[in-house]
């Protein structure tokens, strides 16, 4: 299911949003023409990852709870606590729009 988030001047640089679709909660990060979204929840403690700190050079999102660290490409914890990873889906920039694929 695609599904259409909101124009990607509504997305700021770095900044993660959290975005409800089709009842799951994501969180999208952007990062200039590019955007990634992800479950937002981390896997350590069901907690948002939409309310930690993204660093774009490193390409990671950290929870704000615990300090984990998660890879935007592709989830994979990158630092303890956490272990597992966290769920990633297809997202693009289409006609100015960011367009999200949910399962």
């Amino acid at each position: 299911m695609r599904v259409d988030l909101g124009g990607l001047e509504q997305f700021a640089d770095g900044v993660p949003v959290r975005a409800t679709a089709a009842q799951r909660a994501v969180v999208v990060v952007r990062s200039g023409e590019r955007v990634y979204a992800l479950e937002d929840r981390c896997s350590h403690e069901d907690f948002p990852l939409s309310a930690g700190e993204v660093d774009l050079d490193a390409g990671e999102i950290e929870c704000a709870r615990h300090g984990a660290l998660f890879r935007l490409e592709d989830g994979a914890p990158v630092s303890l606590p956490a272990t597992r990873p966290v769920a990633t889906f297809p997202a693009q920039v289409a006609d100015g729009r960011v367009v999200v694929e949910l399962p």
